[in-house]
């Protein structure tokens, strides 16, 4: 399985690579076309700011490469914003995978705290992405594809850290609420993208990365 990690100026990639090493695979990290297009999965994650991230990846040709590709895509944390049509943060447009737009977090009450930082649950999850989860891993190996990948039982916690967030929409697989329920996960076509991040959430987050791994 050759597994590409796109490279730009983004921070907490290294998180990543160690993430899929654990998984037995050794990643590429990579800025160049070629690698990313002939990888078998490609990552597209990272913790930064919209603008400056956007006008980075149109500058080395990467927002072409990015939104062409037709192998399995994960995006995680700003990766994920990125993918979206639009977003708040300075007011950018972004790659347009998924029609939604990011704002940010408006607090209701003075407990409310931007940026969200911590672990939180992901609820009504509806793909193959989270196999196993809502459940315990060996009960639940066989029973998500045939509820139509749906999960169930006990909500699972994985670890935030962002102060934007994507509405709930007709590409939401997974909902998180903090001061409003959100969208933490979404899927259209091959691209799937987390708003958490999976590399720093434990047992939870290795298993999404091996279920996106494995996708068929």
């Amino acid at each position: 399985m050759n597994v590409a990690i796109v490279k730009y100026n983004a921070g907490n990639i290294g998180s990543v690579e160690n993430a899929v090493r654990r998984l037995g695979i050794e990643p590429t990290v990579t800025d160049v076309p070629e690698l990313i297009c002939g990888a078998d999965r490609v990552i597209f994650p990272g913790q930064g700011e919209a603008r400056s991230t956007m006008a980075y990846l149109k500058a080395h040709r990467l927002d072409e490469v990015i939104v062409g590709l037709k192998q399995p895509v994960l995006g995680i944390c700003i990766g994920m914003q990125l993918l979206c049509r639009h977003s708040e943060e300075q007011d950018t447009d972004c790659l347009g995978v998924f029609d939604a737009e990011v704002k940010r977090f408006v607090p209701k009450v003075h407990e409310d705290k931007v940026p969200q930082m911590g672990w939180n649950t992901i609820e009504d999850l509806k793909s193959p992405l989270f196999a196993g989860l809502g459940k315990s891993v060996a009960d639940a190996e066989g029973t998500m594809m045939a509820n139509g990948g749906k999960g169930g039982g006990k909500p699972d916690f994985v670890y935030f850290v962002h102060s934007y967030y994507v509405p709930l929409c007709d590409a939401t697989i997974a909902t998180t609420n903090y001061i409003q329920p959100y969208s933490s996960a979404l899927h259209k076509g091959n691209f799937y993208a987390t708003q958490f991040h999976p590399e720093k959430s434990g047992t939870v987050g290795e298993r999404i990365l091996k279920n996106f791994i494995e996708l068929v």
